[in-house]
């Protein structure tokens, strides 16, 4: 007989859920703007590295996008607040906006034991949904503005035969996980692979740290 499968944590189905949220939610924002029809520490654990929140400010990369609506309450009734890896977790968001650009940034932070277990299944999450796929595969990008990496990639999700180019960034660390994920209504079928992805990450590094406070 083969062994049983064992059961998923509800840590890892929190990150997942978080990421499937963010690739919804971003087009959401989409359709609206459009009129059509998102690297982590090695390290964690209770006494890893400072302690943080993350916060949902009304505006987002110097003042580049503005605070279209602050999805926190629906992030939270989404993503339990206790499993194996992941202890007393709050989740935040916002969806933003800027032009014809759209941008989802969703958090988690409480104790986190295994910031790559989080990294991952954020990842994963955003291709759950069956219709959105890994086209440009995760790597590790260092922003030039400085901080640790982040784990940044494009994803792209077809839906009512329109398809949407989705770059995103994730981190984790020791007390907060994030994902900044963004499209752009003028370009919605832009080419995955001429995604600037280091470009992105300097942006989404700097959302970092203007989300993520101390506590």
């Amino acid at each position: 007989m083969p062994p049983p499968i064992p059961p998923k944590s509800k840590a890892g189905k929190a990150w997942g859920i978080l990421g499937a949220i963010a690739g919804v939610l971003v087009l959401g924002t989409v359709a609206s703007n459009a009129g059509i029809r998102g690297g982590g520490s090695s390290s964690g654990g209770a006494d890893a590295g400072p302690k943080y929140r993350i916060t949902v400010p009304k505006t987002l990369a110097g003042g580049e996008y503005k605070l279209a609506k602050d999805i926190s309450q629906q992030a939270s009734d989404a993503v339990p607040q206790d499993g194996a890896g992941a202890h007393g977790v709050k989740a935040v968001g916002g969806q933003y906006s800027s032009g014809t650009k759209s941008l989802v940034m969703l958090g988690l932070y409480g104790v986190i034991d295994d910031p790559e277990k989080a990294v991952d299944h954020t990842i994963r999450g955003m291709t759950r949904d069956g219709k959105t796929e890994a086209v440009v595969m995760d790597e590790e990008f260092t922003p030039s503005g400085g901080g640790d990496p982040l784990t940044c990639g494009v994803d792209v999700k077809t839906d009512m035969g329109q398809k949407v180019t989705m770059p995103f960034c994730v981190w984790a660390d020791s007390s907060t996980s994030g994902n900044v994920v963004e499209t752009d209504a003028s370009a919605l079928s832009k080419d995955p692979r001429s995604v600037d992805l280091q470009e992105f990450a300097d942006k989404a590094g700097k959302i970092r740290g203007e989300v993520r406070k101390p506590l």
